[in-house]
Formats: structure tokens, sequence, C-alpha cells
């Protein structure tokens, strides 16, 4: 179990607000199989300590554990595919308050098995909600990044557009990383690394958790965001926002 700073537990002592019915899903894009050690889980670790720590139900997906095929659509067992696990990871994706993608860094960018995990949510993407928004509004999504060379911000900007793209929410600063020193080194959970104990990374990942939870919260009080302006049922009934529509009723 991962253990939080002295102030990271002091902002959970602190806290005024309850989260306990929020749920959230990490999804690891690691290229390594269990069972070997996953440096980007290690940091994921201390998000995931500051939720459960807040009440938080919280489920890891490691994505290159399961049969998630190649495609665009829901079901590609329905396309050729002997096996497909994504529609069960969609179920929990659907039920989680907040979505946080993990991904090392290769060659600059973000994982294949991250690239394929996007391209499956992009499959369910068509999905509406009761009132007729795309299925991922109403929540909450972040991304956490390791690696030994450079490229973190530009595979956060490329994750988090992906995921506002698609429905989700991003709050500010929604993005954590760590990355040692460039070429071969020790990686992140490596003895000596210096990543558990560096102060701009532990800092970051507690204003990633932290905004995720608050944003979360705020949009399941709020019931989403407003169904205006934003709704496919509308947009396809022929529904022009600046005038009326008699024969459409939301």
């Amino acid at each position: 179990m991962t253990e939080l700073t002295e102030i990271e537990e002091r902002l959970c002592e602190t806290s005024a607000w309850d989260f306990s019915d929020l749920r959230a899903l990490f999804v690891n894009c690691t290229l390594k199989r269990s069972p070997e050690p996953s440096n980007t889980q290690a940091l994921a670790d201390r998000s995931i300590a500051i939720m459960e720590r807040n009440g938080v139900t919280v489920e890891v997906v490691r994505a290159v554990d399961r049969e998630i095929a190649t495609g665009v659509y829901p079901d590609m067992t329905e396309h050729g595919w002997d096996a497909d696990d994504w529609p069960a990871i969609f179920a929990q994706v659907m039920a989680a308050d907040i979505l946080v993608l993990l991904s090392p860094i290769w060659l600059g960018e973000k994982s294949s098995v991250c690239t394929r995990v996007i391209e499956r949510l992009y499959g369910n993407s068509h999905v509406l909600n009761e009132a007729g928004q795309y299925a991922y509004y109403g929540r909450a999504g972040g991304c956490i990044i390791t690696g030994n060379e450079d490229g973190a911000k530009h595979c956060a900007m490329n994750i988090l557009y992906s995921l506002q793209h698609l429905g989700y929410t991003i709050p500010p600063q929604a993005d954590s990383a760590w990355i040692g020193e460039a070429g071969p080194g020790p990686s992140y959970r490596d003895e000596g690394s210096g990543g558990p104990q560096n102060d701009f990374t532990n800092r970051n990942t507690a204003f990633l958790t932290w905004n995720l939870l608050h944003m979360a919260r705020t949009l399941k009080d709020a019931g989403g965001i407003p169904a205006h302006g934003n709704q496919r049922t509308a947009w396809e009934a022929g529904c022009r926002f600046d005038y009326p529509n008699p024969e459409y009723r939301v």
C-alpha cells in the first residue's frame, strides 16, 4: 500500500467533502503484463491512495492483460474477432464518475495499448444518455504518465484532448508525470530513482487527484452537464437552437 506524505495525509484529514459515493476507474496502459511490476501503476497508486482514503471506490484495469480487440466498434466479436473483453471494460467505464488513463512514454508518444483503449472508447461514443447527450458527459477525466525520456506533456495533451472530445470534463491540471534522466536509467519505482520522493511529481499528482474529485463531485451534484445545445437527439430532430422547433420536445 502506498504511504502518503505528511501533507497528503493532512489534506485528506481536513477535507470537508464527501466523496464516498464516487467511483473511479484507472486504466493502466503499460506494455508489461502481470505480474511484472509497472512503474506507471506505482505512480498511479499515489492518486488511488488519496481517493480510497476519501472513501472513493476505485477499480484498476491493466489493459494489456485483457483481450481488447483492435477496432472502433462496441463489440469486435461481431466483426470477425474471436474474443473481446472491451464490452465488460466499457461497463466499468460507464459505472465510473472518474476515468484516469495511465501510460508510459515510448518514442515520445503514449503507448500503443493506450491508443487502442482510446480507440475503443471512441467506438462507444455514439451511445447516448437519457438526456440525449453523448454517454461520457458528466464524467471527469485525467491522465498519469511515466518514462525515461521527454514527451510527458505531449502524451498528456493527446490523451486529455481525446477524452474531452469524447465528452469527458477535464478539470484544471488533470495530468501528472514523472520522467527520469534522459536515456537508459532507473525507472520510477527503481531504488535510487528519486521518483516516489519527487516533490514536484507528488504535488502534481495530488492536484490531479483532488481536482478530479472536486470536478466529479460538482458534476454529480449538478446532475451532469446541462442538456441544452448539446443533444444529439435534438440535432437529429432538426432542432435549431436559435429557433423554436414545434415538432421536437425535450
